[in-house]
Formats: C-alpha cells, sequence, structure tokens
C-alpha cells in the first residue's frame, strides 16, 4: 500500500506530505484549493503524460515522491528490482516535471523510464477518475474483469481453451507453411539431389585433398628429386655418381679416421668420448646413405599417374568451392543435406497428418471455446445483476448494467455447431464488453460511452465492490460523488469502506457523509499572501474532523446543528475513529 506522498511545486500545492493509512483514507478541502493535485500526484507516480502548465508558476521544477509498502514477491517489487532498483527499506517511486516539460523517473533508487514506472504503478495502484477510467474504457479490460470475477470454474474453462489454443494455433501454422511452401518444396529437393549426386560422383574421402597434394608435388619433380638423392648418396658412399677420380666418399674418409683413433683411445677418456661419438657419426652416416639409395630407387616417374593426380585435385576443389572448405566440411554437408531431402519427401506425408490433427483440434477449439463462452455467459448474468444492486445505492438506481458475451462472425474462423464462424482468440471464441444504460429506458451503450465522468467512477466503484479482486492494494477515487447527495451518498460512503475492509481507498470527495466513513481524513488548505496562492495538506482527527465535516454539510464550522450532525455521523460510521 502507499503510505506517504509527498508533493512540491505541482499546481497550487507549494510543499505537502500526506502520511497513508490502511483502510479508508479521505481528501476533502473547499473547491480550489488543490484537491485534484493530490490525484494529478498520484497519476505521476503511475507514469501518466507530463505537463509543463502542472509545474507551480516561478519554479523550475515539480516533484512528487511516494513510498510504498510491498512484499518481496509482488510483482511491483520484483519489476523494480529487475530494473535495478531496491526494495530493502521500502519501495521509493519520485517524479520530476520540469517548467520546460521535461520528465525524470527513478524506481527505487535508480533512474529508470518512465514506462517503467508506468509497469510498477499498474501493479500498485488503480486510478478511477473522470480522466483515467482505464479500466473501463480498454475494452480488453473488460473480459478480465470478468474472467477474474467468474472464479475457478470459468479459470478451469479457460486454462483447457488455451492449451486447445496453443496446439491448434502451433498446428495450423505447421499446415500453413508446410502447404504454401509446395513449390519451394520441390526446388529444394531437386537442388539437394543434384549436389548429392555430384559429391556421389567424386566420392570424396577426408583428408584426400591434404594427401593428394603430397603426391602431386612428388611425381611433379620426381626427376629433381631422384638426382639430388643419387647426387648426395654418390658423396656419402662412392658409386657412380663420384665425379672425379681421386674423390673419396665420406663413409671411406669416416673409417680411416676411426682407425686412426682407434689405437690410442684408450689412453686418454677424453679422446674415447670423442672416438665413441666418431663411431655413431659413421653408423648414421652409412645409415642415411642406404636410406638415400632407398629413396632414389623408389621415385616413381609416372606421368599418367601424375595426370590422374592432378585431375583428381580439380574434382575436389570444385567441391570444396560449393560444399565446404575441406572434404570433412563436404561430407558433413552431404550427411545434412540427405537429411534434409529426407524430410521434404516426406512433407506430403506431414501435410495428410497436420490435416487431420487440425480438424480434430478445430472441433476441440469449438468444445472449449464454447464451454468458456457458456461459463462467461453465467458469470456475466450474476455479475451484472450485482453491479446494478451496487449502482442501486450510489445515487444509479435506474441503471441498468448488461455484460454481453458474444461471438465475432469471421470466415477465416472456426465453425461452430450451427455452422456459423466465428473469429479465434487466444483468450476465448468470444469478446466481452461491459453495457450501460444509465437512465431507465435508454438503450444499452458500451459503458465508456454510455456514462459520465462521475457515473464512471461509480460503475467502477460497483465492480471494484463485487469482484474484490485485490490485484492492486490502493485504489484511488475522484469525483466518485459527483451528482450523490443525501442518503445515496451515506451509501456511497459505506460502498467504499467496504472496498476499504480488503485494500488501501484514497478517495477525493466534497461529501461529508463519504468523509464520516474514513480511517484517515485530509484535508487540503488553500492560503493567500495577497499575491500568490497556496495549499497545504493536514491530517484531521478529532474536533477539528468534526469542524471540516460540518464545513462539507452546511459550509459553516461554527453551526452547533451543523456540528452535532458531523459528530452524529462520525460516531455513527466512524465510532472508534472520533479520538484518534
Amino acid at each position: 500500500m502507499l503510505t506517504r506522498i509527498r508533493i512540491q511545486r505541482l499546481g497550487v500545492i507549494e510543499d505537502a506530505e500526506l502520511e497513508l493509512s490502511p483502510g479508508l483514507n479521505v481528501i476533502t478541502g473547499e473547491t480550489g484549493a488543490g484537491k485534484t493535485m493530490v490525484v494529478s500526484g498520484l497519476g505521476l507516480l503511475l507514469g501518466a503524460r507530463a505537463d509543463s502548465t502542472m509545474v507551480r508558476s516561478g519554479a523550475t521544477a515539480a516533484v512528487v515522491e511516494g513510498e510504498v509498502d510491498v512484499p518481496p514477491d509482488h510483482p511491483a517489487a520484483q519489476r523494480v528490482e529487475a530494473a535495478g532498483g531496491e526494495i530493502e527499506d521500502g519501495l521509493i517511486l519520485v517524479r520530476t516535471v520540469s517548467a520546460e516539460g521535461r520528465s525524470r523517473a527513478h524506481v527505487g533508487g535508480r533512474t529508470a523510464p518512465v514506462g517503467v514506472l508506468t509497469e510498477v504503478g499498474e501493479n500498485l495502484m488503480a486510478v478511477h477518475g473522470q480522466a483515467d477510467q482505464w479500466r473501463l474504457r480498454a475494452p480488453e479490460q473488460h473480459r478480465v474483469l470478468l474472467d477474474a470475477f467468474g472464479g475457478a470454474k470459468l479459470a478451469k474453462a479457460l486454462g483447457a481453451y488455451t492449451s486447445t489454443h496453443r496446439a491448434w494455433t502451433a498446428a495450423r501454422e505447421e499446415l500453413h507453411r508446410l502447404s504454401t511452401a509446395g513449390a519451394e518444396r520441390t526446388l529444394r529437393a531437386d537442388l539437394l539431389r543434384t549436389a548429392l549426386e555430384e559429391i556421389e560422383a567424386v566420392d570424396p574421402q577426408e583428408g584426400e585433398e591434404d594427401e593428394l597434394l603430397v603426391e602431386e608435388q612428388r611425381l611433379a619433380h620426381a626427376d629433381g628429386l631422384r638426382q639430388a638423392a643419387d647426387t648426395v648418396h654418390g658423396v656419402l658412399s662412392g658409386g657412380d655418381d663420384a665425379v672425379v677420380d681421386d674423390f673419396r666418399p665420406v663413409v671411406e674418409q669416416l673409417a680411416s679416421a676411426r682407425q686412426a683413433l682407434a689405437p690410442v683411445a684408450e689412453h686418454d677418456p677424453a679422446l674415447a668420448d670423442l672416438s665413441k661419438r666418431l663411431d655413431e657419426l659413421s653408423y648414421l652416416t652409412s645409415d642415411l646413405a642406404g636410406e638415400l639409395a632407398a629413396y632414389s630407387s623408389g621415385i616413381d616417374v609416372d606421368p599418367s599417374r601424375l595426370g590422374w593426380v592432378q585431375e583428381r585435385r580439380s574434382a575436389l576443389t570444385a567441391l570444396l568451392r560449393k560444399y565446404g572448405e575441406s572434404t570433412s566440411a563436404v561430407l558433413a554437408w552431404s550427411g545434412q543435406a540427405a537429411a534434409e531431402v529426407a524430410e521434404l519427401d516426406g512433407s506430403d506425408d506431414r501435410i495428410a497428418e497436420l490435416t487431420v490433427e487440425l480438424a480434430r483440434l478445430s472441433q476441440e477449439l469449438v468444445t472449449t471455446g464454447t464451454a468458456l463462452t457458456r461459463a462467461r455467459q453465467a458469470a456475466a448474468k450474476t455479475l451484472g445483476t450485482r453491479v446494478e444492486d451496487e449502482l442501486a445505492h450510489l445515487a444509479m438506481g435506474g441503471a441498468r448494467v448488461q455484460i454481453a458475451v458474444r461471438n465475432k462472425p469471421d470466415d477465416e474462423g472456426v465453425e461452430l455447431a450451427d455452422g456459423e464462424r466465428v473469429r479465434v482468440w487466444s483468450h476465448g471464441l468470444d469478446e466481452v464488453e461491459i453495457m450501460l444504460a444509465a437512465n431507465a429506458g435508454a438503450p444499452p451503450r458500451t459503458v465508456s460511452k454510455a456514462a459520465s465522468g462521475g457515473e464512471l467512477s461509480r460503475v467502477m466503484l460497483a465492480l471494484e465492490v463485487v469482484t474484490a479482486q485485490g490485484d492492486v492494494p490502493t485504489y484511488v477515487f475522484d469525483e466518485v460523488d459527483a451528482g450523490v447527495g443525501g442518503a445515496a451518498a451515506l451509501d456511497l460512503g459505506a460502498r467504499l469502506a467496504a472496498l476499504a475492509r480488503n485494500a488501501q481507498v484514497i478517495v477525493v470527495t466534497h461529501l461529508g457523509q463519504v468523509a464520516a466513513f474514513a480511517d484517515s481524513h485530509h484535508v487540503v488548505l488553500k492560503s493567500s499572501d495577497g499575491a500568490i496562492t497556496a495549499s497545504d495538506v493536514r491530517s484531521v482527527t478529532g474536533e477539528d474532523r468534526v469542524a471540516e465535516i460540518a464545513r462539507m454539510i452546511g459550509g459553516v464550522t461554527d453551526s452547533r446543528a451543523a456540528l452535532d450532525h458531523a459528530r452524529e455521523l462520525v460516531e455513527e460510521h466512524a465510532p472508534s475513529r472520533l479520538s484518534n
């Protein structure tokens, strides 16, 4: 609930702070004192559109700050935390409007877009005034109100319908996708088959491109490779490659060196080590000479093989350009393509399955949707009757309320049992509209057009009392008592008090009969220094409260009759509060 609101430099209010309590809070004051500015301030906290004309003349900015007590699991608290705000010491909302019209919002101590303030505010307060009858002006909210009133039975019917609707929508979308893409599917399958045939004709092996590159290099340079190997072999071990008569192969020279060291190596460990290394070098040289001879004899000079390798590499390169950077990638792509072809070839079977499934789901949608419509119609009848009863106590005894639950014809929709096709929504097969005939004999019209601002507030109050949803912790009513007086004013106060038993209610009123029911009474006071008029807000209790109610009833505060009447009202309707 809202525990405190501070308003600075907003309209005629220079600086005012209200400490609000649970239950029914009333705000009163003389005409022009600035009562509506309190509601305007609350609207700003809810993210209402800011206007530079709201800023007090001569001020640079208007500021409204509200403190709200909500549990950590409340949707408003969760939205604040998602925006980076904090709620440990209470949720603080701040809205600033500059004289130039710029607006800033702070939520939980963090700067936030005004839209976040709106989202938070919608979970905290419902404001009902002549300019803010959002629940009655938004057709979608009519259905929300009815569904909430319908209770567990309606909720069960809605759950069954929405579950079917999800399955129906999924099947319908898949069938539409497959049916409208027939030509594209055929073309896609043909292209994939052609590609797979091309890959199959080449039959690439994983890693083959690297092996062929090595082989091509060896075959293309076979003569040079063999000549180089033979030359080195001759240098190491002699043979036909020795080009000079006095040339001694490395192997022979190493043998001579070994013979020179062997007789004396045993006399010095250092020389013995060198002799061992010379032996190793001799062995390695002999091995190397043998391997070079083998390499030379293995070189294959085969022009036909070279031609085949080059052609094979060319074929692989063509595949790699189209289907992947390597044979591994090409093989992976072909596997995916083969799976897609199988899926595309099976689309006709899937279309047939979906056609049957969609027919079944359409029938189930009609069944669950019709059951939901009947549940809504039953709840609508009860809700309309109870709201009418409430309005009879709110100076609207001649009003008639009808909650219309009706289908909307649509050739693209589902077919009902009577053959009519109706539109399908995610929330049902019908539209819901609250209709009102404000006066006897008048035809019922949508409530937002059939009622004045004050009547809208009373209709909303009746709905809140009847439904008692508790979806927001605070309700705000402005102008709810327009055109009300006498005994009807007492009934209005009683209805507000009834709503306040389950939620915090803030009401701006000019009726003493309504104010008498208050748990907390605040008065907007106007003062002037001859040049500047300002307003302040003060909480009143005891005899001060009696005097304010007397002023509201008779326009005077020093009339004993008025004071006695006011005291009687307070004692009768709020006996435990007079001494507070």
